[in-house]
């Protein structure tokens, strides 16, 4: 052959036939299919909750770290990259984070959203320049993304990560000793998948289901929820202003819309901030001053 051959993958429980669909996908009804499909999925929660004190571990020692002014990182090839890149976007819109704050870094860049840039992956160093570019080092967390636990980009972007001095972890869906450089190894064991080797199904929820759990424990540590409101959301269109609105009213309860509206409007569409200026009868100024006090803690700032 005039090319090597790939590392054979076949051990891998990701790569496995699954005996319930095993020659017999193609015969089934499609809504017997749809059901099967759907049957599958219960095993990735199950393996997210298996996971639940590994994943709240690496949680707080994420807000922590971000709380003296780092950032988390996310770093993935094909679905698993689209899937942090996805988490990395929703953290800004939901908690009001700063967009720097949390990264999400795909093998490919950008255009590998849309276009599948599997090749990229391949390459153990690729990652290092996205990691320059992004400035990543001390106190910042990298949280690598790789179901199969073996993807070169990945496990080489979290060594270059740990030579920077970043926290790493690996996020992944198979049984697997911690690669180099890794502090934290998270295993979301979901097996064989029903369409062989394909991880946009069960890993891709379970990998899905676990980024929800840390991003939002990560921001509920940070003072961006208030009991089970998104009490940072920032009114930048209309149905977060209808949202903040919601939830100003919740906190003054005999307040109408319109009212709720400038308040928030006055607050630079800072729902936490017209909460604490209305709940305790000063200006918005005033309010983000009271909130910087109390390191943006609504719980602490209206006790």
């Amino acid at each position: 052959m005039s090319t090597s051959l790939p590392p054979d993958r076949g051990h891998i429980s990701t790569e496995q036939r699954q005996a319930e669909a095993e020659g017999v996908l193609d015969l089934l009804p499609t809504a017997d299919l749809v059901r099967m499909i759907s049957a599958d999925q219960h095993v990735a929660v199950r393996a997210v909750e298996h996971a639940a004190d590994a994943l709240a571990a690496l949680a707080d020692e994420t807000a922590a770290r971000m709380r003296s002014g780092g950032r988390m990182c996310y770093l993935g090839a094909g679905t698993s990259g689209r899937l942090g890149v996805l988490d990395a976007s929703e953290c800004p819109p939901t908690f009001g984070a700063d967009p720097t704050t949390v990264v999400g870094i795909i093998a490919g860049g950008d255009a590998a959203l849309r276009t599948s840039s599997e090749a990229r992956e391949d390459d153990p160093h690729a990652a290092d320049d996205d990691l320059a570019a992004a400035a990543i080092g001390p106190g910042d967390t990298v949280i690598g993304i790789a179901a199969g636990g073996t993807t070169p980009w990945v496990l080489g972007g979290i060594e270059a990560a740990h030579r920077r001095g970043a926290s790493t972890a690996l996020l992944c869906c198979v049984s697997r000793d911690a690669p180099a450089g890794c502090d934290t190894l998270i295993v979301l064991d979901t097996g064989a998948e029903l369409l062989t080797g394909s991880t946009r199904l069960k890993a891709g929820t379970a990998t899905k289901t676990a980024l929800n759990a840390l991003s939002t424990a990560v921001f509920v540590r940070l003072g961006a929820v208030h009991g089970d409101l998104m009490v940072d959301v920032r009114a930048t269109n209309d149905k977060l202003l209808d949202r903040a609105i919601r939830i100003l009213q919740i906190y003054a309860p005999h307040m109408g819309r319109a009212e709720a509206a400038d308040w928030i409007e006055a607050c630079d569409g800072h729902a936490k901030t017209a909460i604490v200026a209305v709940r305790r009868g000063i200006t918005p100024d005033a309010a983000t001053r009271h909130l910087e006090a109390h390191h943006g803690n609504l719980r602490e700032a209206l006790s």
